[in-house]
């Protein structure tokens, strides 16, 4: 959530920004900027009449001790007046605040300058490509029938247990997600992510923190009877074990890592795009989350993107890095930078991972804050990024890595899988 100091002092910047996501902020601006100046006014009105009501107070019961009871009780005459009018001005302040806090909640965060304008994907830019896409034998097949022919994962058993969008690994295929999991967790670790297992389940408090509620409920999967949200991404719970807290600013940048399976209702998808492992309810994934201070945040955010792709780059497989335009951008994100592999069988980039600062539009929500060098609260900058996303990781594998007489593991992966080679 944007702050409304932000907002009064650099509104036009504030405006601007957000044009790069196609969004006219004007009007919502120039609202929160009225009610920021009544709220302010009426929150003076009301100290001025406190510190009168405290002086009237005093001035009483000085009174009775002098034995003047009857002068006494003329100002306290006065006194309830002023605490109907104290009463009556908090009264107005909550009302404007609560009307003020539900149109910064409308607001997305504002893209860093480095961002360009832009509606949708159509409009990213690519910064970088690494890799040689490999030229696949004739008859060579994508990861579905892949999986079908070496009997890796199920995709009708989980419609028959679930439904769509929650397939079964199996032999290998579970084996090598297993390995996968692993492989990133102890990388991560190694470049000083503390690892945590955490809840799968989340409050909506969780859920306001990190910014998916109010702004996806839609596509969360809700429990309502307990109040509880399946985790879209292990963000969320990492991210929220900082909430309402005050950070060492000694220990920056605090980096987390977590592996989780993640729930998505991916409302709305469907056709070829979709097929197989591309898009799920149901995927595994390992998040990386890190804290820092302000100064610090875009140097770390460098840092992030150079870790996942040394992990492409051990897995051996083709990507390009995109930073996305305001318009594709995610609405908690300042500056996000997707990754995405070459599926040869399928001749098209997939997705699978971003990274992204959201700078203090997280912490705003969470209450995470630190202290400066001058003791006084300020908010910290938070970072995550997807170290890695399952799904389409291991459909590249598949497709990428296929031989005529099998599928090749690469070299990274082999001491986790046990094999080095599916056949």
């Amino acid at each position: 959530m944007l702050q409304i100091q932000r907002i009064r002092q650099e509104s036009e910047a504030v405006i601007e920004g957000l044009k790069k996501r196609g969004i006219d902020a004007s009007k919502t601006v120039h609202a929160l900027i009225k009610l920021d100046a009544n709220r302010r006014a009426i929150r003076h009105e009301m100290e001025e009449n406190q510190h009168r009501l405290n002086g009237l107070s005093k001035e009483i019961g000085d009174l009775f001790k002098s034995g003047l009871a009857q002068e006494a009780n003329a100002l306290k005459q006065e006194t309830g007046t002023l605490k109907d009018a104290i009463k009556d001005l908090n009264d107005r302040v909550q009302l404007i605040a609560t009307e003020e806090h539900d149109l910064l909640l409308s607001l997305p965060n504002v893209p860093h300058k480095s961002v360009k304008a832009g509606r949708d994907e159509k409009d990213n830019e690519e910064v970088k490509r690494v890799g040689t896409i490999p030229t696949l034998h004739e008859g060579a097949k994508p990861h579905w029938d892949l999986a079908d022919q070496y009997d890796l994962i199920d995709f009708e058993l989980g419609v028959k247990i679930t439904g769509a969008g929650f397939p079964v690994y199996k032999n290998h295929g579970a084996r090598l997600q297993r390995a996968m999991i692993n492989f990133f967790l102890d990388e991560n670790r190694a470049a000083g992510y503390t690892e945590y297992q955490v809840p799968h389940f989340v409050n909506a408090a969780s859920g306001y923190g990190t910014g998916q509620l109010p702004d996806k409920e839609g596509q969360m999967y809700e429990m309502p009877l307990d109040g509880l949200y399946a985790i879209p991404t292990a963000e969320v719970p990492v991210t929220n074990m900082f909430r309402d807290e005050i950070v060492n600013a000694k220990e920056f940048p605090i980096k987390s890592t977590g592996y989780t399976p993640c729930f998505r209702r991916e409302a709305g998808s469907y056709g070829k795009d979709v097929r197989g492992l591309n898009r799920l309810h149901q995927f595994d994934k390992v998040e990386i989350v890190s804290i820092t201070h302000p100064d610090k945040s875009y140097d770390l955010l460098d840092e992030m993107v150079a870790h996942v792709a040394g992990l492409l780059d051990k897995l051996e497989l083709p990507y390009r890095i995109l930073r996305l335009c305001g318009g594709d951008a995610g609405f908690t994100s300042a500056l996000t930078y997707d990754f995405e592999v070459y599926s040869a069988a399928q001749e098209r980039w997939l997705e699978v991972s971003s990274v992204s600062n959201f700078e203090t539009f997280q912490a705003n929500r969470l209450k995470l804050r630190f202290k400066d060098e001058d003791g006084k609260s300020q908010l910290c900058h938070t970072l995550n990024g997807s170290a890695m996303a399952l799904p389409r990781v291991l459909a590249a594998l598949l497709e990428n890595h296929q031989q005529e007489d099998g599928i090749r593991i690469p070299a990274g992966l082999v001491s986790y899988t046990g094999f080095d080679k599916i056949a």
